[in-house]
């Protein structure tokens, strides 16, 4: 036991670790690319950190054998949004708090118009997709490609989209740190590749000790699998935040979050309309519920001008309420 506990605290070093090189990296590739910097948090690194969860989501809804299996698919599909929405976001807002970069009663900084959009367009899909985990057809399967094609939209949409004014300076790249000039995409690609390998296997040795210590400590697997691993699977986005809002690039860490959003909403969406009935039970319907009222109350926020740092990190109390949801529902949790 004393393995997987310096086992958990070593993999989520090293999810912070990778971070680092990794968003630099991203950095580096939207700069040489020609992308805007808001583009480079919506896609570049939005698609990286979320690789993790969607792959857990094919993993469980093609390979599993089992009703059970492909029910952690379509979990992982609707947990990625619900954690970002109430725990990713709220951590934007504590970090702020703490490097006091943002008056704590004062607005936040950010393009308003923008990041409204975005989760304008994340609501309307999530509905969507939670309105189908109600009903059972023969075409709901051919819906699949939907999602895919809007996730295609928004991805076209932010690549060509004229960027906000760059927040701080480009620091040099971590593994060129004393070359002179510009480093060249091999470099780049070659940092950028190799952090998210470790950010992605330091993840699920993250997951996989939670699954050890979890019934060790007398929580049951239960709630780990319900409460915990979300969290650790939405990890990297959250260290991604941590570290932009340490530079001083708050929209930076805004925007990944709101496009690691976009990728959770679309394609392991997809993924389980292809490959499982995509029908909820009570569980998810309360975390459907949870993320679409935090991401309204976003919204609301955002076009009043009214989100201050305090505001974001109170999101934090709609993963509360989700999971004092979940245990008045469940009665073998509630008996635990």
């Amino acid at each position: 036991m004393l393995l997987a506990a310096v086992a958990l605290l070593l993999s989520a070093a090293f999810v912070y670790w990778a971070c680092e090189y990794f968003v630099n990296g991203v950095e580096w590739a939207g700069h040489k690319a020609g992308i805007s910097q808001n583009a480079v948090g919506t896609v570049l690194a939005a698609f990286g950190t979320a690789l993790p969860e969607s792959v857990v989501t094919f993993v469980a809804v093609v390979f599993g054998h089992t009703p059970e299996a492909k029910n952690i698919g379509v979990g992982a599909a609707l947990g990625g949004p619900l954690v970002l929405a109430t725990i990713a976001y709220p951590v934007v807002g504590i970090m702020l708090l703490l490097t006091r970069s943002q008056r704590p009663n004062a607005p936040i900084s950010v393009n308003c118009q923008r990041l409204c959009r975005d989760q304008g367009w994340f609501l309307l899909i999530f509905v969507f997709k939670i309105g189908l985990g109600f009903l059972a057809f023969a075409l709901k399967p051919w819906l699949g490609w939907l999602f895919l094609a809007a996730y295609v939209a928004y991805t076209w949409a932010e690549v060509r989209h004229e960027g906000d004014e760059a927040e701080g300076e480009l620091e040099p790249l971590l593994f060129q740190r004393r070359a002179a000039g510009e480093p060249g995409w091999p470099m780049i690609a070659g940092q950028t590749l190799l952090a998210l390998i470790v950010i992605f296997v330091a993840s699920h040795v993250f997951v996989a000790q939670l699954d050890t210590i979890g019934p060790w400590l007398g929580i049951p697997s239960t709630v780990v699998a319900l409460f915990l691993s979300p969290i650790a699977t939405e990890l990297p986005e959250t260290m991604n935040a941590i570290i932009w809002i340490r530079q001083g690039k708050h929209r930076l860490a805004l925007s990944n979050i709101s496009g690691s959003m976009m990728v959770q909403a679309t394609v392991p969406t997809a993924l389980g309309l292809f490959f499982t009935p995509w029908l909820f039970d009570g569980a998810l319907a309360v975390a459907a519920a949870v993320t679409a009222g935090a991401v309204a109350g976003l919204l609301l926020l955002l076009r009043r001008d009214t989100l201050t740092p305090v505001r974001l990190a109170s999101f934090a109390a709609g993963y509360a309420l989700f999971v004092l949801g979940v245990w008045l529902i469940s009665p073998s949790l509630s008996r635990a």
